[in-house]
């Protein structure tokens, strides 16, 4: 387990993280991150390229996990639910108790885990730490947050470094 703030690749959203990818590296879970990651923030329903996606995770024998730190009351579970999955909603990220829970509850090991997320201090820390490999998407949207400008600002530098070291 490690404290690096480093992903192992950056993508464009998850959906172009390959379902056959993944699973030919031997993954069977992927949790992920809600907002500015699989949705905008306050998008409540999963569009249509999110449920094609988790199906193609599903055939390809991986689960998908909603592990959020979301404070809004039943945005977590609500979203999960529209899109049948389990949740974590408050998961604490970074903390590694989280993500250890999420793994135990779907019987995966860390080495067969990916954290998606489109933040450096709280996804990719947590699942560093958690021993799952971290994939960074980039976020959906900055708009409408100035605190979201320099926390991206300040992850550009560990975002270029895992653009160099592809997982997938």
């Amino acid at each position: 387990m490690s404290l690096s703030p480093i992903p192992q690749g950056v993508y464009p959203s998850v959906t172009h993280i390959s379902p056959q990818k993944l699973a030919a590296r031997g993954i069977k879970l992927v949790l992920a991150d809600l907002d500015n990651t699989l949705v905008p923030y306050k998008v409540t329903e999963p569009p249509a390229e999110i449920v094609a996606w988790k199906e193609a995770l599903e055939q390809a024998g991986i689960a998908l996990f909603l592990l959020s730190n979301s404070r809004k009351p039943g945005r977590a579970q609500h979203f999960a639910e529209k899109l049948g999955i389990p949740y974590q909603g408050r998961s604490g990220k970074p903390k590694k108790a989280g993500y250890l829970r999420a793994m135990e509850r779907m019987g995966a090991r860390p080495q067969e885990t990916v954290m998606v997320g489109d933040q450096i201090f709280t996804d990719t820390l947590g699942a560093n730490n958690a021993g799952a490999v971290p994939l960074l998407v980039e976020p959906i949207r900055l708009a409408g947050n100035p605190g979201r400008y320099i926390r991206y600002a300040a992850e550009a530098p560990f975002r270029l470094l895992g653009k160099r070291r592809p997982f997938l």
